[in-house]
């Protein structure tokens, strides 16, 4: 299998339209909201037997713990373990798809999270991560379906990788339910899969290395 994308090269880096935020100097929090719309996506080379595909973006770079998370006064170092945030869990997409246009199922930001997990030609989108980052702010708060895009701190020292990966299944529906999250459908697919592949964006928030 093969994915590409005209909303990014593969280790290039992600334009600020696609990402939750982008950078603001004039800002006191350093970031505003972007537009993040979903980029565009298409894949090629399906094994024979598919029936149906999963789409997964996440960040496997967030830091495992939020100490130094946005503070001024120092960077958050490349030490720090990492860990998992899923940005987008899209299931039973048909197998007669390739592609995914860029801004069909994001397009802007909705404050306490888009609807789901009902979506598009009978597709059904997860939890993303915004849902457990957001839980304690009273205006931002809610259940995050769908596609949302990078904000990683703006202090931190790596730049954040952002893996976009097509899974081909050998059946036609994920067996989840209810609001279901990225490690629930990559659990369910076990054993379901018969081929895949990955595209990767770059993006930072990070001034020092954004000019780098």
């Amino acid at each position: 299998m093969k994915v590409v994308s005209e909303s990014f090269v593969d280790q290039g880096n992600i334009p600020e339209r696609f990402a939750f935020a982008k950078m603001d100097p004039k800002s006191a929090s350093r970031i505003a909201l972007s537009g993040n719309v979903n980029p565009h996506l298409a894949w090629s080379d399906a094994p024979a037997g598919t029936q149906s595909f999963v789409v997964i973006c996440h960040d496997p770079d967030v830091p495992s713990k939020p100490d130094d998370v946005n503070q001024a006064d120092r960077e958050i170092p490349d030490s720090l373990p990492r860990v998992d945030f899923y940005h987008w869990v899209l299931i039973n997409v048909p197998a007669s798809t390739t592609e995914i246009a860029e801004g069909s199922y994001s397009d802007g930001i909705t404050p306490r999270g888009k609807a789901g997990p009902l979506s598009l030609d009978g597709t059904r989108q997860g939890l993303n991560d915004y849902t457990q980052w957001f839980a304690g702010d009273h205006d931002m708060n809610g259940d995050y379906f769908g596609y949302d895009g990078p904000c990683p701190p703006w202090n931190d020292s790596i730049v954040h990788r952002y893996v976009f990966t097509v899974y081909a299944l050998d059946i036609a529906e994920v067996d989840v339910s209810g609001k279901f999250t990225g490690p629930d459908v990559l659990k369910a697919i076990d054993g379901h899969i018969l081929g895949q592949a990955s595209i990767t964006g770059l993006y930072t928030l990070n001034p020092r290395l954004a000019a780098a």
